[in-house]
């Protein structure tokens, strides 16, 4: 059958009950006009005028059937009888004191009515003898709703006062088996809302367990044996207030209502099967749901009047909800139960009637055994269930209820707005007016989002028509109003999801328009469903869009960064929304944190925001609060648990939950909310202040309080940048030091030295440790008065613990090093030589020990660094032509021809002919020989003076009458006629002692070699030195060591 909704306007603006006839052919219909009508199932809605019966006084309050007739009350005190045909009026069933009725309900025989009313005192009378009427006491406050046992003689009565009553009618003498209280909520004013909400007592056809929507919103089974709760319908999909609930006649559905939403639950698996969205009006909701008794439809009414019916509620392929099949015996999805199965998933563990109504038509299938029967048809038939994913949400944002609601709700302001159905009211209204002045301004756009920052509040609508999404930014304050800016998203399929704005907090009143505008208006952020977030400057100017890659839920914004709430993958079946966030640097847009999000399965995410100190908080709906610890160091932040608001003190015995605001300090900012509010209403409630405690599970609440500073303080160090300390950390760790002293004062008392020991590890000030020291002296521990003074020395000693932790977050602060980049390894490959294709010479190989002495400048202490010209007499001098070198055409040197090649791998003999001066002037080349372009010209009026380094020393030596090394054998009559014309030239080689001997120096000699110059400081070209034949007088002391060869040795 096709599903669909015909809907009925029966009784205006006004609240209706209705009751199905026992052959379901017909539905009675009354309300607020005083008026009960009968529509005829059989025609549809669409039929003419249908019976009514208008000879009331007010209102009908409550209508019920049986198999003879049809009985309602109404708030004239009065309960009449009708034909179930006609409509006819058969007579008053009974009356009472001017009060009105709430509700009445028959019996399953049909013999007896029940009545409830304001009075304290619940009627039970004889259909067939009115007179006969037994009194049920013990209902100080009247009854709103009342059932009977489909079996047994068991009377419910669910009392105004919250307390459900359970009566034993089986005697003359009814008594009262159970009485249950804080199950359903108390609600007195029969005028109220919520009074018209269904808290009756729904009896599963077994007549084991009944359904009840409790206090706290929840639709829970009581078990008839324990009087006790066994399970709740929960689910993901179903968030909200249930109003009303309905049982089918087989006992395999279960309907409920949120909003305007009809949930269908197996009462097998407690899993939601179908879902169907009615046409109720918003502002308005279900005050009465029922099953028809023969066929697939679900009839419901609602608070403003309107009566509906539901046809193929059930879908086809699921079972029949009217009678018991095969296919019923079991759900139709996979089961919750927790309890003990065999090993054919039987539920060995459940006491009500479901087991037996399933064997029972078990054991109308012949075909298999009724274990594989229940095994494998239902379990393996259908999907299992995913956790419905939560939606996008803005923080601290209600929805519409009776034409207002809050855009925004924090610990700088509220923005408030009224529907004015052809545009919005929006008021901005600022907690510290002295710092920022608040607004008031009509919107034709219809905001739906809002969210006040530190500099400016930020507004979006959603497409609707020919216009676009559009967000506004409205500053505090500004040089004028040019300041406000609207981005218009253009196309009028992206829809906003979420917006958020961070700036720098103002240092003074933002009422002066001119003031602190350096600081400029910070930043916005704007997520759309096309799966990004766009980035735009406090003025409006654009700077990035950046992909999110995930689904996004909720932001909230700081200075310095943006907390981003998204689900990166679908939800699990287990329950977990499988949330994660990002935190994102407006600076440079980089993530500086990325991790999941702490919230328990089968829970839902409440709220997020900002501490005093700048750190992310969450609040899911299992109660929990969290904040993000160290999330100014990139990916090391972590979540503490601070707060569990369902074990606070207050809320014992109380029906209170709490709509979050912000966390300053050491307090939880919140609005109470009571019975079964879910949003803040109007008027505006005030802000309660709830001490945080964490949730620690000792029984010492000292360390739980010690922590909870340890855990405050971090958060105030991590906000600072290159300040040390400030004020309050310093008071706050006075204080901490001084329990720390009272708890080791205790641990020393004890004789507990290692606890002691570890507390004195925590204290700031090493001016506490004195007084730590003390606290042994007075219990006489020495040892322990050792380790704290050792403790005091290593804290002196040491580096201050502020300095360190400032180092500290400058070390994690500071930005990477851009890498290097590697030579890549095909370049090295290609510089190397393939093997079997070099096919050039080898590489010379170095061989120091067999090159030939070069002479070169001495760089030593006695080295002079003034250029010197060399002497006259060294030019004057004409060389034999024996001993002259020749010079090559190419200008390379050759070795005279007289003088054999020494072999290169021995030293040449120590005693040998004179060999001429390689050093000597070389002769005049003809003209036609061509020279070195690059060697000096001949000047023979250079004069070599001496430099006054080396060969000083050497001569004070000489006149000091150190002995002269002996010249060669065979060279001393030369070297005697030469000593007139200046000191010998030598190398280091020609250093070396000779066997030994030693020559006494010549006076003569030394003088005359005053005139002479530093051979080894002067840069006497060699092309200059071959035309001269001189053979110098070494005048270095007999006692040094030769470190250089002669050019004679080498030969």
């Amino acid at each position: 059958m096709a599903s669909s909704d015909n809907r009925r306007l029966l009784n205006g603006a006004d609240h209706i009950c209705f009751a199905y006839s026992k052959d379901g052919t017909r539905v009675f219909v009354g309300g607020g006009d005083a008026t009960i009508v009968m529509l005829d199932m059989r025609e549809g809605h669409g039929g003419g005028e249908p019976p009514s019966y208008s000879e009331w006084d007010d209102k009908v309050t409550c209508i019920d059937t049986c198999t003879d007739c049809m009985i309602a009350g109404s708030e004239d005190s009065t309960v009449r009888r009708f034909d179930k045909n006609t409509l006819d009026f058969l007579g008053n069933v009974t009356q009472t004191e001017a009060i009105g009725i709430f509700c009445l309900s028959i019996d399953p025989k049909g013999k007896k009515v029940a009545v409830g009313s304001q009075e304290p005192v619940l009627k039970v009378i004889e259909l067939e003898a009115p007179d006969l009427c037994v009194n049920l006491e013990d209902h100080p406050s009247g009854v709103r709703k009342v059932s009977w046992h489909p079996t047994l003689p068991l009377l419910v009565a669910c009392g105004c006062n919250g307390v459900i009553t359970v009566w034993d009618l089986t005697d003359n003498s009814p008594h009262v088996v159970k009485k249950m209280d804080g199950i359903i909520p108390a609600v007195k004013d029969s005028q109220s809302p919520q009074f018209m909400h269904d808290c009756s007592v729904v009896w599963h056809p077994s007549g084991e367990h009944f359904f009840v929507i409790t206090k706290s919103h929840e639709v829970i089974t009581v078990s008839r044996t324990s009087w006790s709760k066994t399970s709740t319908f929960s689910d993901k999909q179903a968030v909200g207030t249930p109003t009303a609930l309905a049982m089918s006649v087989n006992g395999v559905y279960l309907a409920t209502v949120i909003a305007s939403t009809v949930y269908i639950w197996s009462t097998e698996t407690r899993r939601i099967v179908s879902t169907r969205t009615l046409g109720v009006n918003k502002d308005k909701f279900v005050t009465q749901l029922a099953f028809s008794p023969t066929e697939n439809l679900l009839s419901y009414a609602d608070s403003e009047g309107w009566y509906g019916t539901l046809t193929g509620i059930i879908p086809a392929n699921m079972p029949n909800p009217i009678k018991l099949a095969p296919s019923t015996k079991a759900s139709t999805t996979l089961p919750m139960d927790k309890g003990p199965q065999d090993l054919f998933y039987e539920r060995v563990d459940e006491p009500n009637g479901d087991t037996d109504m399933a064997s029972d038509c078990d054991e109308t299938d012949n075909d298999r055994p009724p274990k594989l029967d229940t095994f494998s048809t239902p379990h393996y038939a259908e999907p299992v269930s995913v956790t419905e994913p939560q939606p996008p949400f803005q923080p601290a944002s209600t929805p519409m209820h009776l034409k207002k609601r809050y855009l925004a709700y924090n610990t700088l302001g509220v923005i408030e707005v009224s529907d004015q159905d052809t545009h919005h009211v929006v008021n901005i209204e600022m907690f510290d007016k002295s710092t920022r002045r608040g607004m008031h301004f009509n919107d034709p756009f219809k905001f739906d989002m809002g969210y006040l920052g530190e500099r400016g509040a930020l507004f979006a609508c959603q497409p609707e028509g020919d216009h676009s999404a559009k967000v506004a930014y409205k500053p505090y304050g500004g040089w004028s109003t040019q300041s406000n800016w609207t981005y218009d998203l253009k196309r009028n399929d992206v829809h906003v999801l979420g917006i958020a704005t961070g700036s720098m907090c103002p240092s003074s009143s933002l009422r002066d328009r001119a003031n602190d505008d350096l600081q400029g208006f910070g930043n916005v952020v704007i997520a759309t469903d096309e799966g990004d977030l766009t980035f735009l400057s406090g003025t409006g100017r654009e700077r990035r869009i950046m992909g999110l890659g995930a689904d996004f839920i909720s932001m909230v914004a700081s200075a310095e960064w943006v907390f981003v709430v998204h689900r990166a993958g679908p939800t699990t079946s287990d329950g977990s929304q499988n949330l994660s966030y990002s935190m994102i640097n407006f600076d440079d847009f980089t993530v500086r944190q990325r991790d999941f999000l702490p919230v328990p399965k089968e829970h839902v995410l409440k709220w997020i925001g900002i501490t005093e100190e700048g750190a992310p908080a969450m609040y899911d709906s299992s109660g929990r609060v969290h904040i993000l610890t160290k999330h100014r160091i990139p990916h090391h932040a972590t979540w503490a648990r601070v707060m569990d608001t369902t074990l606070l003190d207050r809320r014992q015995g109380k029906d209170e939950s709490y709509w979050p605001v912000g966390i300053t300090g050491g307090n939880f900012m919140c609005l109470i909310l009571k019975g079964r509010q879910e949003y803040p209403e109007f008027p505006r409630p005030l802000i309660q202040e709830l001490p945080i405690i964490m949730p620690f599970r000792g029984e010492d609440p000292k360390e739980e309080e010690l922590e909870r500073g340890m855990l405050l303080r971090d958060l105030s160090l991590d906000a600072l940048d290159e300040e040390l300390t400030n004020d309050d950390i310093i008071e706050r760790e006075k204080a901490m030091d001084k329990e720390f002293i009272i708890l080791i004062r205790n641990a020393c008392k004890d004789d507990n030295i290692p606890r002691a020991i570890e507390l004195t590890k925590l204290l700031h000030n090493t001016q506490t440790l004195d007084a730590a020291i003390r606290v042994a002296e007075f219990y006489h521990l020495v040892g322990f008065k050792e380790k704290v003074q050792r403790l005091k020395e290593i804290r002196e000693e040491s580096e201050d613990r502020l300095i360190l932790a400032r180092e500290k977050r400058r070390q994690w602060n500071k930005p990477e090093a851009p890498p290097r980049r590697l030579p890549d390894v095909e370049d090295s490959i290609s510089r190397a030589p393939k093997p079997f294709q070099d096919f050039g010479p080898p590489p010379p190989i170095a061989r120091p020990g067999l090159s030939r002495a070069r002479p070169g400048v001495e760089s030593s202490k006695y080295t002079s660094k003034t250029p010197v010209a060399p002497p006259a007499a060294w030019e004057e001098l004409d060389a034999p032509a024996e001993t002259s070198a020749t010079s090559t055409p190419e200008g390379k040197r050759k070795r005279t021809p007289d003088v054999e090649d020494a072999p290169a791998q021995s030293m040449p003999p120590r005693n040998r002919a004179v060999q001429p001066n390689p050093f000597a002037r070389k002769q005049p080349q003809p003209a036609d020989v061509s020279r070195n372009p690059f060697a000096r010209r001949n000047d023979s009026h250079k004069v070599i003076q001496k430099s006054e380094s080396f060969f000083d020393k050497v001569d004070a030596a000489e006149s000091g009458g150190t002995k002269a090394k002996r010249p060669a054998k065979g060279k001393e009559k030369e070297s005697k006629d030469k000593k007139e014309l200046g000191p010998r030239q030598t190398t280091l080689f020609g250093m070396l002692p000779k066997n030994g001997s030693s020559k006494k120096t010549n006076p003569t000699a030394s003088k005359e070699s005053d005139a002479a110059t530093d051979s080894q400081a002067t840069d006497v070209p060699m092309s200059d030195m071959q035309g001269s034949d001189i053979t110098l007088v070494g005048t270095q002391p007999s006692d040094w060591e030769e470190t250089q060869l002669n050019d004679e040795e080498m030969t």
